[in-house]
């Protein structure tokens, strides 16, 4: 039967077959070959008229023929004959119909074939028209029956490997290589198997990329598959070849054969990698390069592109990332989790039911879920997550997504019931998806899924084994691939839960969230980038420190405590001090390397103290032409640290170096005491304690009474809060702040004063305070009344001569040699004088009288570059304008000088003042910290003034009244420059003078806050 028979005789003959049917019995030989025409003409007439009807018959009646019984010597077709048209067949209707059933039985008829020598056929069936075909099946197969996926995909792979070393024409082996990659393609899209293609698969495409290099959809199949291996090995090697193939295809001007969809998959891919690459390792340069990237392509596409649209989506999402490495990351938002309503579970349960795999919906994996209020919700919701895990347990991604939730609900239930079954079952899930992770992130999130209800269970029933597995799950996730502020995060909770229970692994959990608070530093290029980074990690790492502190100190390990204290403290401060390490010693040894270390110290610095970033919002340019300003800055950071790296190890491997800018030792700290004791007070929710540091002995420390952490926080909530509400200038605030004073005695003042006296460190001697936490922005050294004898009122700094130094390390640089004199210095002289500062006026006028050079700049004179010039003129200092604080912005706390122009304390520390050695800032808020800021960071004026290269400082704790400046600054000079001090270097005597000074001030029966203001910094 052909298809030139006219319509009219094709119905004619299949009317024929059909009555001669109904004639002949089922066992005679005539019925095959009635069968065969009858299947031959409905499936002619269907490819004239497309009735399913037709179809429906063809297929019948081929499959009819298949089983009827020989000899079929008579009939016009043999068994592969019908078995090919059989599949022709049902292959039409697997692609109109889209039924699962019809692919498999297609596929299995195409796999019977190939296995015949078709080329010895007749009715020109083509071993390459099979190949094709099921191909094209394969990859139906892929879209309708996600659970074979994988088989298929490798079947295909097989078959082109085949086919790619055999002499198949061109166009065959494309369209066969073609199919096998839209299944490869679609399977990623579905994140079936976590996109875990075999080696056979990648081997395949990359043979076809080799072979077909101009298809530009192979490249992407073979970058999609090197991609999903990347995200389970984080393999350099997978990266580097996916990207060098985005490269080629990405790379302008456009290739001919290039679509605008393989050029948007492209750009997804390579902003995918480079996700993964920040999220794996936490380097923010994988980033920038692709956003350079972008931009480049923004500027050299047409405005009629559509691809425009994917590159400033893709420029969103990879801004949004690095934003988020400098400010804590955002939650998910409300709106997200309110958005399309959500079936419920009893209909979801039935869905499942269904032959034919649903689509599960994907707000069913979103947690927390706010319509399950009670267990008549949650009951079915357990229902459908295990009916979910149970049917979908051959795709990974769906089941693993299942578990998640499925762990949740339980979670819930167990809080609603207090049932133990559905924690232990919470348990039992978490550890059955450990065994079937492929990736890391997968690990991170099962393993965040199982602490929790470790730790509840651990609470409930005492199980050592609960406790110990919640630490090692702990331990697993920080030296995990997975980003260093997240390990750090995870290191931190592990710190807190094994200090809680007192678990053997709390050194170890300490020492990793440590090591991981200072290099995350290293991954923000900029000052005030780093400034958002500690912020955004302040739950952390404002305690972190002083908690592992505090654990030393419980164990008898005071030494580390005091090394801990330092190293975690004021790290910005630290970070740039490191940069101006002297080299001298090491230029004796190797003078090229010290001048190496030097120069690429100098770069950072300079880079680290380059203009905000986040001055204007986000910090991004307007334009999106070439690399922009942030990028830039992080990739030559990334290059210096690299370099800077790979020369302190050079230098540690020379005889007498191996400590060259590592954390200073218990001995060099102990250095800072020489002049006198040091008061560390160490501020923590676990054990509080007060450390006395000496020089020549072992440090003393004092046992806090067990309110002392609360009652501190008190004493600063009330001070904080009563300058807000009634100001400086309140009875209230002179009140509050006598009752703060008087506690503030009851709790740190009378302990220590007894303990100096046990010590016999005499009355009128220096000691320094180096305060944590809240004691940060509390007076210590005004402490009191303290009883006497006499009745009179007296106060600490009226016993001892009291300074501040943010870390030992600044106390120690603030003492090293230099070239001073004991000559009466030069003072420069910068003043502001307004409307609201008339009192500067009169102190310009004392500090003129003084008998010595004084350098004057005032109004016009005064201005930001010329006070920074003269700066390196003078050894003293002196400032009498307005100090002003910007509200997060530490870095902007400024003078304000001629015509509103500012001297901002970035400006202050961009220049080091070797020659310097006092500076007296008669200002507001110049030792306060700016609100938002971190207390042991000490980013403040008077520290800038310190850290640039001042050697003692006098700051102000808050506001500053205007009326005191003359008094106290003529009591000042005079007491500086008395005879009575001779001997000691200038600077030296300034912690004396600013204590006679403010006694002197106290005379006039002034307010307390106005004397209490005052406080010395450094030597």
């Amino acid at each position: 039967m052909g298809d030139q028979l006219s319509p009219h005789l094709l119905d004619a003959v299949i009317s024929r077959f059909q009555d001669e049917m109904l004639l002949l019995p089922r066992s005679h030989p005539r019925r095959v070959f009635c069968v065969q025409h009858l299947a031959l003409g409905h499936f002619i007439r269907y490819r004239r008229s497309t009735q399913q009807d037709d179809l429906e018959k063809s297929i019948l009646c081929f499959t009819q023929a298949i089983f009827l019984p020989l000899p079929w010597e008579e009939c016009p077709l043999n068994m592969v004959q019908i078995l090919y048209l059989l599949m022709v067949a049902l292959s039409f209707r697997s692609h109109e119909f889209r039924q699962p059933e019809d692919v498999k039985r297609c596929i299995r008829c195409l796999r019977y074939l190939l296995d015949q020598p078709l080329e010895c056929k007749a009715f020109k069936i083509s071993p390459e028209g099979v190949i094709e075909t099921l191909a094209e099946e394969l990859k139906l197969q892929t879209e309708l029956a996600p659970g074979a996926t994988m088989r298929d995909i490798e079947e295909m792979a097989v078959r082109c490997h085949e086919f790619l070393n055999s002499d198949i024409s061109k166009p065959s082996l494309i369209a066969h290589i073609m199919a096998f990659v839209s299944a490869v393609d679609a399977g990623y899209r579905k994140g079936i198997e976590w996109r875990a293609h075999s080696e056979n698969v990648i081997e395949c495409l990359r043979e076809a990329n080799r072979r077909l290099p101009h298809l530009h959809e192979v490249s992407i199949a073979h970058v999609q598959c090197l991609f999903g291996r990347f995200e389970r090995t984080v393999s350099n090697d997978d990266y580097d070849a996916g990207m060098a193939i985005l490269d080629k295809i990405i790379a302008f001007p456009p290739p001919k054969n290039r679509s605008s969809e393989v050029l948007r998959d492209a750009l997804q891919l390579a902003a995918s990698f480079a996700t993964a690459q920040w999220f794996f390792c936490g380097k923010l340069e994988y980033l920038e390069k692709e956003i350079y990237r972008l931009r480049v392509l923004f500027s050299e596409t047409s405005l009629e592109d559509h691809v425009r649209s994917v590159i400033v989506g893709l420029l969103s999402q990879l801004r949004g990332l690095r934003r988020n490495d400098f400010r804590a990351a955002p939650r998910i938002p409300d709106a997200f989790l309110d958005s399309a309503p959500v079936p419920p579970f009893r209909d979801l349960i039935n869905s499942l039911s269904q032959k034919v795999p649903v689509e599960l919906p994907r707000d069913v994996f979103l947690f927390p879920r706010r319509d399950l209020t009670g267990m008549a919700d949650i009951e079915p919701a357990i229902e459908y997550y295990r009916l979910v895990l149970n049917s979908y347990h051959s795709n990974i991604e769906t089941a693993f997504h299942a578990g998640l939730c499925l762990n949740s609900v339980l979670r819930i239930a167990f809080k609603l019931t207090h049932n133990i079954d559905y924690l232990n079952e919470s348990i039992s899930v978490s550890l059955e998806l450990l065994t079937s992770i492929v990736r890391p992130q997968q690990g991170t999130t099962v393993i965040w899924s199982l602490i929790p209800p470790l730790l509840t269970r651990f609470d409930l029933l005492h199980h050592k084994e609960d406790l110990d597995g919640a630490m090692k799950l702990c331990h697993a996730v920080v030296n995990n691939n997975i980003n260093i502020h997240d390990r750090f995060a995870t290191s931190c909770y592990w710190a807190r839960v094994a200090h809680m229970h007192e678990h053997p692994s709390v050194s170890m959990a300490y020492d990793f969230a440590m090591s991981f608070m200072q290099n995350s530093l290293t991954f923000a290029p900029t000052l005030d980038t780093q400034h958002f980074q500690l912020v955004s990690m302040r739950d952390d790492y404002e305690v972190l420190p002083l908690d592992y502190a505090s654990y030393l100190v419980h164990t008898g390990q005071l030494h580390q405590a005091i090394e801990t204290l330092e190293q975690g403290r004021a790290l910005l401060w630290s970070e740039m001090r490191g940069l101006r390490t002297s080299v001298d010693k090491l230029h004796t040894k190797d003078s090229h390397l010290a001048d190496q270390v030097a120069a690429l110290n100098k770069d950072l610095e300079k880079l680290m103290l380059t203009i905000s970033l986040t001055s204007n919002g986000d910090g991004e340019d307007d334009d999106l032409e070439g690399m922009d300003r942030t990028g830039l800055l992080l990739l030559k950071q990334r290059k210096l640290l690299d370099d800077r790296d790979d020369l302190i190890s050079q230098v540690r491997s020379l005889p007498g170096f191996d400590s060259f800018l590592k954390t200073p030792s218990f001995d060099t700290l102990t250095s800072a005491a020489s002049h006198g004791p040091v008061i560390i007070i160490n501020h923590s929710k676990w054990r509080s304690d007060i450390v006395i540091l000496h020089h020549n002995s072992p440090p003393s420390f004092i046992t806090t009474t067990n309110d002392f952490y609360h009652r501190a926080m008190q004493l600063r909530d009330l001070l904080k809060k009563c300058r807000i509400e009634h100001g400086l200038d309140s009875r209230q605030y002179d009140r509050v702040l006598c009752t703060v004073l008087a506690d503030l005695y009851d709790l740190v003042g009378r302990p220590v004063l007894e303990r100096l006296r046990t010590l016999n460190v005499p009355e009128q001697s220096r000691i320094w305070w180096c305060p944590t936490s809240v004691f940060c922005s509390l007076p210590l050294h005004a402490m009191g009344p303290i009883p006497s004898g006499d009745g009179t009122n007296r106060y600490f700094f009226d016993l001892y001569i009291p300074s501040y130094t943010p870390t030992l390390s600044a106390l120690i640089e603030s003492r090293k040699p230099s070239g001073q004199t004991l000559d009466k210095p030069s003072i420069l002289l910068v003043a502001q004088p307004d409307q609201s500062l008339l009192s500067a006026f009169p102190e310009i006028w004392v500090i003129n009288q003084l008998d010595t050079r004084v350098t004057t700049l005032m109004s016009s004179k005064a201005t930001p570059s010329a006070v920074m010039e003269s700066l390196q003129d003078h050894q003293f200092s002196h400032f009498a304008c307005h100090g002003k604080l910007e509200y997060g912005k530490p870095f902007e706390a400024s003078f304000q000088l001629h015509d509103g122009e500012r001297l901002t304390l970035l400006d202050l520390i961009r220049s080091p003042l070797p020659t310097a050695e006092f500076a007296f800032l008669s200002a507001c808020h110049t030792a306060e910290m700016t609100e938002g800021s971190i207390a042991d960071e000490a980013l403040h004026l008077t520290a800038a003034m310190q850290y640039c290269g001042f050697r003692s400082v006098v700051g102000t704790m808050w506001g500053m009244a205007d009326d005191d400046g003359p008094e106290l600054v003529k009591h000042f000079y005079k007491s500086m420059f008395s005879r009575k001090q001779d001997g000691t270097p200038y600077h030296e005597r300034s912690a004396r003078a600013l204590r006679d000074a403010v006694r002197r001030l106290r005379k006039n029966r002034i307010p307390l806050e106005r004397w209490v203001n005052f406080v010395h910094y450094g030597a």
